[in-house]
């Protein structure tokens, strides 16, 4: 892997320093959901507000990630990862001193603006730096999110859960330091766009109107939600900004990069809305065999990031896009065998799960700048931008609505006199309004009355993650379209954008001037 680096002539302390900023930003991601449980019974949230807590650690990156991206070439990837470095360090002491859901959700916020700050610079540069291997080196440099997650995750597993959660979330300023450290002294390459003349427009040209209008409906829905708009307002806000922008560009954007950036909304809810929730659906069968149910996490992270440190091998034989068909059909199996298994069956459940969720991201990231290179830094961050995105507003959140409202109804069904009594709270969200049960009350109930209430949740869970398992079958067979449509039009290629001093390029490579 070193030596491709060398003898490419690329710098490869650069590359690594990209690897341990992206290892920073999935630190935060593994140490909030483990210790997601530890806030939910101290400040006495409801399974959505957990949900949502875990969702604001994911959708304000798309609003970094787009933002940044717009502006990017301008103001230099170095002061980029300078801002996302400050937004780390204030995440970090914010939490740490946080009393409460209001605190808690504004230091994840700034975290998510980091993380995706830091993914607006290290996925353009790694693109531009190996222009012609991006799926191979997109998935090198994404073993760093799962070899984040089995770092923070070992360490925050080893304090033990009796050990603080201010203790463990203090944690991410370990791979903040180092990051920041490395990047210092780092000369950053021009983005393969800019080298390459095609000019600002063009590039938004790319992503275009349709593209302009999913990104804006999400942020603006969800920024929405959270200041209470009303639907009226959202709508003619959306109108009033994707109205300007396509009327600057004067183009509806790529048809295929649109199929693309939808096809990463079920893509993030199978992955981070999953992993965003997967210790705690799987606790009570972890709690059978004796194991903390955050070992899942690390265990299915772990194999992700071997596959992915030596993704060479594999990308090499499968083209992307059945790369990701095949993944979407593991994936499902996993997820469905996670809802039925017990015992050491969720073990193989799991392994199934990691193993259909290794390349997705990458992948998908690779795809887009391969196919729409002229979209530059834009177009491969608003694919993880809308991933992201997607993972927050509706991941996270809908697997916390799935299990309060499943919760609600079969508890009404079980026991009308139980539901009376500990089913009081109300609340709603994106998803609609639910009661949830109020822990407090439950906390002071008989023994007897608990087990009862534990057993209806436990079921909740894993219908939880049945409902989740309908995504990847969407995903499958939108791939296997892409597939047979690429194939109608002489097979998937890569696409080159043309340099003065470039050689000329490789057989299965399309060059663009």
């Amino acid at each position: 892997m070193g030596d491709d680096l060398y003898s490419e002539g690329k710098d490869l302390k650069l590359f690594w320093a990209c690897f341990v900023a992206l290892v920073t930003t999935s630190f935060g991601f593994i140490l909030r959901a483990l210790t997601l449980p530890q806030w939910g019974a101290e400040f006495n949230l409801t399974n959505t507000q957990i949900g949502e807590i875990a969702g604001v650690g994911l959708w304000p990156f798309a609003i970094s990630i787009v933002l940044f991206s717009l502006i990017i070439d301008r103001i230099g990837y170095k002061n980029a990862m300078l801002f996302g470095f400050i937004c780390h360090v204030s995440s970090a002491i914010l939490t740490y001193f946080a009393t409460g859901y209001w605190t808690l959700f504004i230091a994840t916020f700034l975290v998510a603006i980091g993380n995706g700050t830091v993914e607006a610079v290290i996925n353009p540069v790694v693109a531009t730096m190996f222009p012609n291997q991006k799926t191979k080196w997109l998935n090198i440099l994404h073993a760093g999110w799962p070899g984040g997650l089995v770092l923070g995750g070992v360490m925050a597993l080893m304090l033990g859960f009796e050990t603080s959660w201010k203790l463990k979330m203090i944690l991410i300023l370990l791979p903040t330091i180092v990051y920041g450290v490395m990047m210092l002294m780092r000369k950053f390459p021009v983005n393969e766009r800019v080298k390459a003349g095609i000019s600002y427009l063009e590039m938004l040209r790319e992503v275009g109107a349709f593209g302009a209008l999913i990104v804006t409906a999400l942020i603006v829905f969800q920024v929405g939600s959270i200041f209470e708009w009303a639907f009226l307002s959202n709508a003619i806000l959306i109108v009033i900004i994707v109205g300007i922008f396509t009327f600057y560009v004067r183009s509806t954007g790529q048809p295929i990069f649109i199929i693309l950036i939808l096809l990463m909304i079920p893509l993030a809810v199978t992955e981070l809305g999953t992993d965003s929730w997967i210790s705690e659906l799987m606790a009570p069968e972890m709690r059978n065999v004796g194991i903390q149910a955050g070992w899942i996490l690390v265990y299915t992270s772990a194999i992700m990031a071997i596959l992915r440190l030596f993704a060479g091998s594999i990308v090499h034989r499968i083209p992307p896009l059945n790369l990701l068909a095949v993944s979407s059909l593991i994936a499902c199996i996993g997820l469905y065998l996670f809802s039925v298994s017990t015992g050491i069956m969720v073990l193989v459940s799991a392994t199934l799960f990691a193993l259909g969720k290794t390349f997705f991201w990458p992948t998908m990231l690779a795809v887009v700048s391969e196919r729409f290179p002229k979209g530059g830094a834009l177009t491969i961050n608003i694919t993880g931008g809308v991933g992201m995105m997607a993972a927050g507003v509706i991941g996270a959140v809908i697997l916390g609505f799935v299990q309060d409202t499943h919760v609600d109804r079969n508890l009404r069904l079980y026991d009308e006199n139980l539901h009376s009594v500990y089913a009081t709270v109300e609340k709603s969200s994106i998803f609609g309004d639910y009661q949830a049960i109020d822990t407090n009350k439950l906390s002071m109930a008989s023994q007897d009355e608990q087990l009862k209430i534990n057993y209806i949740q436990n079921i909740a869970k894993k219908e939880a993650l049945k409902v989740v398992a309908i995504f990847p079958v969407i995903m499958f067979i939108s791939y296997v379209s892409l597939i047979l449509y690429y194939k109608s039009k002489g097979g998937y290629k890569v696409i080159l954008l043309q340099e003065k001093k470039d050689e000329p390029p490789r057989e299965g490579l399309e060059i663009v001037h």
